[in-house]
């Protein structure tokens, strides 16, 4: 609770119409009704409806005349009035998608995650209950669009909502993977938007803004009619391929598709590296039939560079067509590690050396079936993104700088 002491007034007049103005620029005051006689007036605190003003005094008396909604103090001396604000508290909430990456991000704030409730009913109900206050707090709801899609997706909205109605000043839907990011645009007759009507229950639901990381595409922020901020992993990767990848000079950033070229180039660009492409035919989803090699591996590493690994049936192939056109090692490294499916199985039989995820997705027990996994902890560039957004700091910086571990 902070104090800021006003002004030292000569004769001044404190009215409930004054006390709701001051409350209305996020002063909080309370009122204690003087007596309608005139009495002696101490060290003392005054009470609004709306919040307290403490007042210090020196043989100062008061009267008090009521007409209508107006209750009026007049000193006969000098006296301090001391207006009691409080900040709004940052609260970080978590459904059942990321606990463990909500937790890192909780810790690395010095904060507890607030208490709530999120469990399922015998019909497969989703229900939610706030277990403590946010009333004008900053509240931020981590949850990832991993594991059962839909039931990641109606958790968020539920505690968006609930957070709404229980008078939280503002709302933040912290989304590290966002949900249904792959279908973003109409690619055939009769295909839906989805991502767009993500979006649009995002925002009914009640969130103020959102924080996400590494989209599959950048118009999904165009979607929203709230602001949108994507965090990008190129600096932890970067960091990643200049501590963990021996020889890393002697390597060429490749993406996997023409999707990806632009991530890939600028990760290439800032390690003044060469840069590849593999152009990929598709028979179905999630099923490549051929791959076509343009630029030049032979004799280098080749980190392949992408946006989500799924089945990895991409990764898998083009880790093949790479070593077939002569590159040494191939790495790949991935934002968001869906690996659902055979993608395990796929990893383990490929000539991929390494696959280096984010945390975005929860991934402890792939980890524990395929060695050739690595991770790389985004909490910090979260945490930071949170910090900065509760004090109005601008987030920009998080795009190309890493966070300290």
């Amino acid at each position: 609770m902070n104090s800021v002491i006003i002004s030292h007034i000569a004769r001044p007049a404190l009215s409930k119409s004054m006390a709701r103005t001051f409350a209305s620029s996020s002063v909080r005051m309370q009122f204690e009704k003087a007596h309608h006689q005139a009495a002696p007036l101490t060290d003392s605190t005054l009470y609004t409806p709306q919040g307290h003003v403490s007042v210090s005094s020196s043989n100062a008396t008061a009267s008090s005349t009521t007409a209508n909604d107006t209750t009026v103090f007049t000193p006969s001396s000098c006296i301090t009035w001391i207006i009691m604000s409080t900040d709004n508290a940052i609260k970080i909430f978590t459904g059942n998608a990321s606990p463990v990456l909500a937790q890192l991000v909780a810790k690395r704030m010095g904060l507890q995650l607030a208490k709530a409730t999120v469990i399922k009913f015998s019909n497969q109900e989703t229900s939610v209950t706030i277990g403590e206050s946010v009333r004008d707090e900053d509240v931020y709801i981590i949850q990832s669009g991993c594991g059962e899609i839909n039931d990641s997706l109606m958790e968020l909205l539920i505690m968006i909502n609930a957070c709404k109605t229980a008078s939280a000043r503002r709302i933040t839907a912290v989304i590290p993977c966002f949900f249904y990011a792959r279908q973003d645009k109409k690619d055939k007759s009769r295909a839906p938007i989805t991502a767009r009507l993500t979006a649009n229950m995002l925002t009914v639901a009640g969130a103020d803004h959102i924080i996400t990381m590494d989209l599959h595409a950048s118009q999904i922020q165009g979607f929203f009619n709230i602001p949108v901020d994507n965090l990008y992993c190129e600096p932890s990767t970067i960091q990643y391929i200049k501590t963990k990848i021996p020889n890393w000079q002697n390597a060429v950033i490749v993406s996997p598709d023409a999707g990806g070229a632009k991530r890939a180039t600028a990760i290439a660009d800032h390690l003044e590296l060469d840069f590849a492409l593999i152009h990929k035919e598709r028979k179905k989803a999630n099923e490549v039939s051929r791959m076509v090699l343009v630029g030049d591996v032979a004799g280098q590493i080749a980190i392949l560079v992408d946006d989500m690994a799924d089945t990895c049936g991409t990764l898998g192939l083009a880790a093949k067509t790479l070593m077939e056109h002569g590159a040494e090692k191939v790495y790949a490294i991935v934002a968001h590690g869906i690996l659902s499916g055979k993608a395990i199985k796929v990893i383990n039989e490929s000539v991929i050396e390494k696959i280096v995820i984010t945390n975005t997705i929860p991934s402890e027990d792939k980890i524990a079936l395929c060695p050739k996994i690595d991770i790389i902890d985004i909490s910090p560039t979260i945490a930071e993104a949170i910090r900065r957004t509760h004090n109005g700091e601008s987030v920009s910086y998080l795009f190309h700088n890493i966070v300290p571990q």
